[in-house]
């Protein structure tokens, strides 16, 4: 029975020293719980140094979990600070392809892509590294941690050198990017100047529709460049540095255009209200010239040949009729005017214009024709003394500083001579024809003007 009863009392005592231990433990932790921060760390090493943790000595293997430790450090700020750089120039890379379209930055392109495949193995290599050692396990062994270390430390390596490569190609790219910001420096301002140049015309509008203008054509030139500003709000990254740097260019250009034209508009309309009277005016005073055109004629008919008067017998049917026609250009034009439709009205007065000239010269011609023919067959002598000038005066020109005159020069100005006096001769009989007297010899004079004409040009080219 003894032996039985100390049975069945160990292990009671056994169960009893358990929950004692087990007691102790949990006060232990309450405590530890209970005591303040500074207490807390310093009481922790205490509190887990018994049980079954085993802890590292101040042996070899320390030392080894410790230069791993500090080649995976070294790595992991080798890693971040080539992903740093790589993110840097990406940056200067888009850059430079948004703004320049050449060959050189399509280059720097590939050579950037072509480092990020190297960053991209290196960086897995590295992961892996990092990956295949927990530098963390208890039971670490002095020969995983060197192994670690070495890895680790290849990795590190790795990454500095391309990193090296990466710095040297950002040096690189110095004057490509110096030439996209100086680009991306441009486009900020040319927008600006923009959106002010359209303002600046929209309000040169408003000002002349204040005044009565409709200056509806320019409203339609400023109304097309809003799709052009559309494309200027929505930016760069979506047309292009280049391309919204020249949009906004054109836009400049037209809006500035635009403004220039509405602001000239009441001086243009006030101009063509004054050439509507000018050109009534001298309308009314051609059709009154051109009804002392037949007395002219009959002059003419009267005491010349028909050869010095046929050619102007329909000058007062054309003249006439041109005046009616410029009357009917010239309503035209009023009605374009007050339609404020200020191309036509301008299209309008220049036809005018070309129709009152030809019939003004018209009738101005058979006034002229009776004048010169009454002074050269009153006189013909006086003519024929001009056309000799004119003919001594070319010789005298072809014979300076030569011995001979250049036969070049001499064969027109003898052809010359000969012309005038056949006009002469044809002058006697009992009705000479005056006007081919007088265009014949105003034709001798023009062939002795080309003669002096080159041999000037002549003598300026040999100087």
């Amino acid at each position: 029975m003894t032996a039985t009863f100390a049975q069945s009392v160990r292990p009671a005592r056994r169960r009893t020293s358990a929950v004692a231990a087990l007691a102790t433990a949990v006060r232990d932790t309450v405590t530890l719980a209970l005591l303040p921060l500074p207490l807390l760390l310093a009481a922790a090493p205490a509190a887990f140094a018994g049980g079954g943790t085993r802890r590292w000595g101040r042996g070899r293997g320390e030392g080894q979990r410790a230069d791993a430790q500090a080649a995976k450090d070294a790595a992991a700020a080798a890693f971040y600070e080539l992903d740093t750089a790589q993110r840097d120039l990406r940056i200067s890379i888009e850059t430079i392809t948004a703004v320049d379209p050449s060959p050189a930055a399509r280059k720097a392109a590939g050579d950037f892509a072509a480092l990020g495949h190297r960053i991209d193995e290196v960086s897995h290599t590295y992961i892996g590294a990092v990956d295949s050692h927990d530098l963390d396990r208890d039971d670490l062994d002095a020969g995983t941690a060197a192994r670690a270390r070495t890895d680790l430390t290849k990795a590190k390596d790795e990454l500095l050198r391309v990193k090296a490569d990466l710095e040297r190609f950002g040096q690189s790219l110095g004057p490509l990017l110096a030439t996209a910001e100086t680009q991306l420096a441009r486009l900020a301002p040319a927008v600006e100047r923009a959106r002010q140049g359209l303002l600046a015309a929209s309000g040169a509008l408003d000002a002349v529709r204040a005044s009565g203008l409709k200056a509806d054509d320019l409203a339609a030139r400023l109304a097309a460049l809003a799709p052009e500003l559309t494309k200027l709000n929505q930016g760069a990254g979506q047309h292009g540095v280049q391309e919204t740097i020249q949009r906004a260019d054109r836009v400049v250009r037209e809006a500035e255009a635009i403004r220039g034209q509405a602001e000239t508009l009441p001086e243009k309309a006030a101009d063509i209200d004054k050439r509507l009277v000018s050109l009534r005016t001298r309308a009314q005073a051609i059709t009154t010239r051109a009804a002392g055109v037949e007395p002219v004629l009959s002059e003419l008919r009267r005491r010349y040949s028909a050869a010095c008067w046929q050619d102007l017998q329909r000058v007062p049917e054309e003249s006439s009729r041109a005046v009616a026609q410029a009357e009917e250009k010239l309503q035209e034009a009023r009605t374009a005017r007050a339609e404020q439709c200020w191309p036509d009205a301008l299209a309008r007065l220049s036809t005018v214009r070309a129709l009152l000239n030809t019939t003004d010269e018209a009738v101005s011609a058979a006034g002229d024709r009776l004048r010169r023919l009454d002074e050269v067959s009153f006189d013909h002598q006086k003519e024929v003394e001009r056309t000799r000038f004119a003919i001594r005066d070319a010789q005298r020109l072809a014979m300076a500083g030569r011995s001979t005159p250049d036969p070049r020069h001499a064969r027109p100005l003898d052809d010359a001579v000969a012309r005038l006096d056949r006009a002469v001769a044809g002058l006697e009989g009992r009705h000479p024809d005056w006007w081919a007297f007088l265009t014949e010899t105003e034709a001798v004079r023009q062939a002795a003007a080309r003669v002096v004409q080159e041999i000037r040009e002549e003598r300026g080219a040999g100087q």
